[in-house]
Order: structure tokens, then C-alpha cells, then sequence
């Protein structure tokens, strides 16, 4: 057998918002090994304007309105980006997850960012390491989720449909550019009914071992999603304040909780059932979630 030469896998949480992408991350993040920090979003950034240098990379990342969620200011990171000679994306990428699992004592990294859905294939290419773990929640539910946020497409039901089908089947496209064995579905409504089962074919996936500690991801969430910051404009002025954006992930706190599926039959009128279900029914169907009853 020839020796490993590539890093090993790095998962990327990917999804539609409201689907359970932290939940997943924190249940990784518990693993002794594996630290995954909060929503990047920069890849596809670097992607399209690649910098000419660590510093130009460096400025363009601190401009992010998200930056301080990562604090890496006593890391060396900095310096340490300035010096990439000749400069490359992907080093770049790779500094910045390694350099933050340290911080964590950890020595291996992912990501979750949901909208990378969208990216799959140039981030599969500029990192062979990454395998993805896209996570499906039934789209009514997604949608119940939405309308009470300051993002998204809060109270319109079909805008919600169009961009929960949307986005899966984007992320599908996506994929099978890919290599095989480098993308993984799983449901929401399994992974909180059976998560040891789920979190042991996650781990398979991830060649990971699977540790009952993964379990206990609610007990350390505070701390976890306390890195979480004011959300900016880019004149500096807060845009979201720091408990806004805690406040939406407030059930991660508790144990996995089954009640968290199928709440759109008591949370939608049937008229927003079928305005949901016209729009994205078919992928509903296919997807294995019943269309409601008439």
C-alpha cells in the first residue's frame, strides 16, 4: 500500500439555512480531534479575485463583517499569511483552519457555511481534501423556520420553496462533478431521532472515529457559539447585534429533540401547505417526505 500523501478528509457542513447545519457542526466540534469554527463564507470570495499576496489576502479577510467571530489575533495567522511566498489560495485556506483548530487543540479542521452548497465544485478542486455532509430537513419545516428571521425570505412561502429546492438541487448538480465518495446526504428528521447512528455514518464518511462525547455537543454549545460577535456593516456600525444571532440557535443547548420535525403541520395553515408544495412538491416526494394530506 502506497503511504498517504493527502491530508486527511475535512468535512464541509453544507445545506439549506434552517436545516440543521450547526446543529451538525457542534455534534463534529465535540470530537477531540475535529474543530470547526463559525460560518466562514470567505472561500468563495478568494475564489473569484484570487489575491496577489498574504498581505492583500489578509485585508480582504479582516474586511469581512464576520472576521472577529474567528479571533485569531494571537495566533501568528497574520504573519504567518504575509509570508506565503508565492502566494496560493489553498495554502492560504488551509493556514486559516489549521491555525484556528489549534486555538482549539485540536489537529484536524471543517467548515460549515450552508450556502457553500452553491460552491461544491471549485471548493472540491481547490481542496481535495474536503468531503462535503449536506444536510435535508423537510422544506415546510425550512420554511416555518424562515419566517420569524431577519434573513432569508422570512413570511413568502414560495420564495421559500423556490430556494429550498433550489439550493438542493444545486448542490446535487454540484456533487457529481465530484470524485465519488466525496459528498454525503443525511436528514434532520434521522439525525435527531438516531444520532449515534448518524454521527457513526458521518464519522465513517469523515474517517473518524466515532466518540460518544459527539453526544454531548448541547453541554459545551454556549461556549462553542459564544465566539459569535455583532454582525457589522462595512462602515463598522453593528448590523446585528451579537444576542440576535445567538438567539437562532437557541435549541442547540438541549439534547436532540424529534418534536423539531414535522412542526409545519401545526405551524402552517394548509393554504401555505399547498402554496409550498406546488412550488417544490416534486422534490418533496422524492426526497421521501409525504405531501399533506387532503
Amino acid at each position: 500500500m502506497e503511504p498517504r500523501t493527502q491530508a486527511p478528509p475535512a468535512p464541509f457542513v453544507i445545506g439549506m439555512g434552517r436545516s440543521g447545519t450547526t446543529l451538525l457542526r457542534l455534534m463534529l466540534d465535540a470530537h477531540s480531534q475535529l474543530a470547526i469554527p463559525a460560518e466562514t463564507h470567505f472561500i468563495p470570495v478568494l475564489l473569484a479575485e484570487p489575491p496577489r499576496d498574504g498581505a492583500a489576502c489578509l485585508a480582504r479577510l479582516q474586511a469581512l463583517p464576520n472576521w472577529d467571530d474567528f479571533d485569531l489575533s494571537t495566533t501568528g495567522f497574520a504573519h504567518r499569511l504575509r509570508a506565503l511566498d508565492p502566494f496560493d489560495p489553498a495554502a492560504a485556506v488551509r493556514l486559516f483552519f489549521t491555525v484556528y483548530a489549534r486555538t482549539q487543540g485540536k489537529p484536524r479542521w471543517g467548515d460549515k457555511t450552508p450556502t457553500y452548497a452553491e460552491q461544491v465544485a471549485a471548493i472540491g478542486t481547490l481542496l481535495p481534501e474536503a468531503r462535503f455532509v449536506h444536510i435535508l430537513r423537510d422544506g415546510r419545516d425550512v420554511a416555518l423556520s424562515y419566517r420569524d428571521k431577519w434573513f432569508g425570505p422570512g413570511d413568502d412561502l414560495a420564495a421559500a420553496a423556490r430556494l429550498w429546492r433550489g439550493r438542493i438541487l444545486e448542490a446535487r448538480a454540484q456533487a457529481a462533478r465530484l470524485e465519488p465518495g466525496r459528498y454525503l446526504e443525511l436528514r434532520f428528521e434521522d439525525l435527531i431521532a438516531a444520532p449515534e447512528h448518524e454521527l457513526k455514518r458521518v464519522c465513517a464518511f469523515l474517517e473518524l472515529p466515532f466518540e460518544p462525547g459527539m453526544l454531548d455537543y448541547h453541554r459545551r454549545a454556549a461556549s462553542r457559539l459564544g465566539e459569535l460577535g455583532d454582525r457589522r456593516d462595512s462602515e463598522g456600525r453593528v448590523a446585528v447585534p451579537r444576542a440576535r444571532r445567538l438567539s437562532i440557535h437557541a435549541n442547540t443547548a438541549r439534547p436532540p429533540d424529534p418534536a423539531q420535525s414535522g412542526k409545519w403541520r401545526t405551524g402552517l395553515t394548509p393554504a401555505e401547505v399547498a402554496l409550498f408544495e406546488r412550488e417544490a412538491g416534486d422534490l418533496l416526494t422524492a426526497l421521501g417526505y409525504a405531501p399533506a394530506e387532503v
